[in-house]
């Protein structure tokens, strides 16, 4: 390998994938596989772990655990294992959101801390737990799933709005903080990617011509769009880029 190549290399590199063993994280997962990354996958989806332990085969770099991110307490236990086990993170990627829709007003308090229990708090556990040895390294990478309806608002998402919005919030402060340490943290914020969750739109159909209509690129976005900026992002290449979001939306949000 080139010294141009190892610029932007995440060989070696061990990465905390939170709600990685589906949508975008499972093909996601397979591309940094691919370029030599380890990855630890916290999900609690038995079919999407099967599934992901089925197409990555008996790939070395990757570690799967069956976690409930709510269960706080529980999540720090597992990583603090996790941890001991593979020596420590290099990199958080901050995936793992569930998305309940239905009018604000029928939200109950506990419902709405409930997604920011899974969708923000966990987050803050990882990043938590992999600051000692990011900071013992002088190098770290964090990086929130964010979303498009943080941007444009969105009706009957509250409380995931709400979610996506505190990430980008916690990537700006975390970046401020940790900047002297040598760790960066961003956030990403994917557009209308065709997963399991546009199913809960009533006409699929017409929501992927409106998607089109108002992207700029007149394509549905695929996994290696978003592998390709997560891979950069965890990579040496980034090492300037720090507190941002950046949307992979083909040019819907243009702010």
């Amino acid at each position: 390998m080139t010294m141009k190549d190892r610029f932007a290399s995440i060989e070696g590199r061990t990465i905390l994938y939170t709600g990685a063993a589906g949508g975008l994280g499972l093909p996601t997962v397979l591309e940094m596989l691919d370029q030599g990354a380890r990855i630890v996958v916290l999900d609690n989806d038995p079919d999407k772990i099967e599934a992901l332990q089925s197409a990555a085969g008996p790939a070395a770099g990757l570690t799967i655990a069956r976690c409930d991110l709510s269960d706080l307490s529980g999540l720090a236990a597992t990583l603090s294992d996790l941890s001991d086990k593979v020596g420590g993170f290099d990199a958080v990627i901050n995936n793992a959101a569930i998305y309940p829709a239905k009018p604000f007003e029928d939200f109950t308090i506990e419902e709405i801390q409930a997604v920011q229990r899974i969708n923000v708090d966990s987050g803050i556990v990882c990043v938590q737990a992999a600051l000692p040895t990011m900071k013992a390294r002088g190098w770290g990478r964090i990086i929130n799933i964010s979303s498009i309806t943080f941007s444009g608002g969105w009706e009957n998402l509250t409380p995931y709005v709400q979610s996506k919005g505190a990430l980008i919030a916690l990537a700006r402060s975390w970046a401020r903080e940790f900047g002297k340490y040598g760790i960066t943290a961003n956030a990403v914020s994917p557009g209308a990617f065709p997963t399991d969750a546009e199913k809960i739109h009533a006409d699929p159909e017409g929501y992927a011509r409106f998607v089109l209509d108002h992207q700029a690129i007149k394509r549905r976005g695929t996994p290696r769009d978003m592998a390709g900026v997560l891979m950069f992002l965890v990579s040496d290449a980034s090492g300037f880029v720090t507190g941002q979001t950046i949307n992979v939306d083909g040019g819907w949000v243009m702010t």
